[in-house]
Formats: C-alpha cells, sequence, structure tokens
C-alpha cells in the first residue's frame, strides 16, 4: 500500500474545481427526483480533488455522485458536500497489453467500447450499466452475466483527509452487488486486467447487448435501472410480475410494463412517489411470495419533513 499528501489550499478554486450552493439533485440523477445540495463540487481533476479534501472541516457531510442511476435522492435533498465526478475524473488510457486505467468518473459505457477498441475482451458487458466506474466499483455493479469487480487488478482510492492509496482486490470482500473494505474510502480509479479479443467482434457483441437491453428495459423512461436485488435462485422481475404489479403507480412513480424490476417517472413523480411504490412492492411479494426483496438502488438524504 502507498500513499501521497499534496499541502492544502484554502478554496474550492485553488483546486481547480468550482464549487456551488444549494444545487438541485434532481437535475443530476437519472430519475429526474431529489431536492437540493447544501454544496455542490465539480472536481478539475484528481489532484485538484485531494487539495480540496484537504481543507474541509473533519465534520463536513460528503457524498460522491456520478451519472446519479441506481440512487433515489430523497426530496429535502442531501446536507453537506456533493462531490460529482460526472464528466470530470475521466482519463482512461490503455497502459500495458490488455491493461487499461480507467478514472472513477468515466461512464461504464464508455470504458466497454475503448477496451473493445483496444483489441481487450472482456468488459462488453459494462455497456449495460448505466452509470460511472466509480458507481459500479462501489457495488460491484453487474449486467449480462458479467460483474465489474472480475475485471479489476488495483484501484486508487482516496479518504476524506486526501490521502490516497493503492489497494488490490484481495482487500476487499466481494460479493453480489456489494463490496466492502477500506471503509471511509472512494475509489478514485481502476486499473482492468483484460482478455485479448477481436474489434469487431467485440463491437458486434456490444450492439447486441445494448439492442436487447432496449427491447427488454425501458430505456427511453428516467428510471434508475433495476431496483431490486435478484433473490437466490429467482429473478426480482417474475416475483413482482407474477404479483401483479406491472403497471401499478403511485403518483407518477410506476411498476414498469417492460420490465417489472423497473421503476418509472412518467413525468412528475417526486423522490416520495418512488420510495412509497418501493416499499408497497416490498410488501406484496413479501404477502404473496414469502420472499423479502433488497433494494439494489441507493436510498440517501432526508425527506421533506425532516427540512
Amino acid at each position: 500500500m502507498s500513499a501521497f499528501v499534496v499541502t492544502p489550499t484554502p478554496d474550492a478554486s485553488a483546486s481547480g474545481g468550482e464549487l456551488l450552493r444549494n444545487v438541485r439533485l434532481a437535475d443530476h440523477t437519472s430519475w429526474r427526483v431529489g431536492g437540493n445540495a447544501d454544496r455542490f463540487y465539480w472536481p478539475a481533476g484528481s489532484e485538484g480533488l485531494v487539495r480540496f479534501l484537504q481543507q474541509l472541516p473533519d465534520d463536513e457531510p460528503l457524498f460522491w455522485l456520478g451519472l446519479g442511476s441506481n440512487l433515489l435522492v430523497r426530496d429535502g435533498g442531501i446536507r453537506g458536500t456533493v462531490i460529482c465526478t460526472r464528466g470530470r475524473l475521466k482519463d482512461m488510457n490503455r497502459i500495458a497489453e490488455n491493461r487499461i486505467y480507467v478514472e472513477a468518473g468515466v461512464p461504464s459505457a464508455h470504458v466497454a467500447r475503448f477496451c473493445v477498441e483496444q483489441g481487450c475482451a472482456g468488459a462488453e458487458f459494462l455497456a449495460g450499466i448505466p452509470g460511472t466506474m466509480g458507481g459500479a466499483l462501489a457495488m460491484n455493479a453487474g449486467a449480462f452475466g458479467g460483474e465489474t469487480w472480475s475485471l479489476v487488478d488495483h484501484v486508487l482510492t482516496v479518504d476524506r483527509s486526501g490521502v490516497v492509496r493503492k489497494r488490490f482486490k484481495s482487500e476487499y470482500a466481494i460479493g453480489y452487488r456489494s463490496v466492502a473494505g477500506a471503509d471511509g474510502e472512494w475509489f478514485l480509479a481502476a486499473e482492468l486486467k483484460l482478455e485479448t479479443g477481436d474489434v469487431d467482434a467485440g463491437k458486434e457483441k456490444i450492439r447486441a447487448l445494448l439492442a436487447g437491453r432496449a427491447a427488454a428495459q425501458p430505456t427511453n423512461q428516467p428510471n434508475c435501472g433495476s431496483v431490486f436485488r435478484n433473490p437466490e435462485g429467482d429473478f426480482a422481475a417474475r416475483l413482482i410480475e407474477s404479483s401483479g404489479l406491472k403497471g401499478y403507480a403511485i403518483g407518477d412513480a410506476q411498476v414498469s410494463m417492460k420490465h417489472a424490476n423497473f421503476i418509472v417517472n412518467l413525468g412528475s413523480a417526486r423522490a416520495t412517489d418512488i420510495e412509497a411504490l418501493i416499499y408497497h412492492v416490498q410488501q406484496q411479494v413479501a404477502m404473496r411470495h414469502g420472499t423479502t426483496l433488497l433494494p439494489e438502488v441507493r436510498i440517501v438524504g432526508v425527506a421533506m419533513e425532516e427540512v
């Protein structure tokens, strides 16, 4: 494990980033819902981000945001500082044969295409993950039978003091949609270890995967991706559909008619509606099938009545 520390700077502008106040998070989430963030920081790059972290108060709450998928921000918003990597932390390079370096802000779909173009195989499934690599690393995101951490050799992390560390896969407990270890650290980048592949075959595989995704999922409506984890030996979508919940709505939040493990925003849903629908689906599936569905989506922030 290695670490480095950069000299603190007094403000966000000195880090090369931008610090905004009272930012509407509905503009930064794939469900298009959510209240305001007290503070919203756009880093210019990883080194600037380190400098920004070093000058924050020790008790400042921090929340990291990528593309805002797999996330429900409550209507009362998020207290503290949101660090948004969308469009930032976007370096991606081939550093050796079948080795790809990718920063946390790069969309997973871009990683899939880049790897294929470099003649590397094994990352095509990332094209079906609607988030950044930082989020994919944090939850071991998966699609089409592949999982993010199957590709990882090592990662770079940063803690709230701005210390950057290199950590290997063996330092984490990796499971289905879960990653445990190195508490209090966030992912900055990863080095992926892939196989040699054919460029044309890889592109065709991605096209086929995306076509299947568009046919089966409501990609043209605001959603967060899969809402619930699949129970062992079964599928959340099957349990929800067989409970008669396809099309069930609370306000403008609706269980998708196309795929029952998706909840879509029909236009003016609130986070409160979506959260209530998640709870209703859990109750109905438990009552009818005796199975407790665990959310895959992360629910954060405060409810309006708490503000």
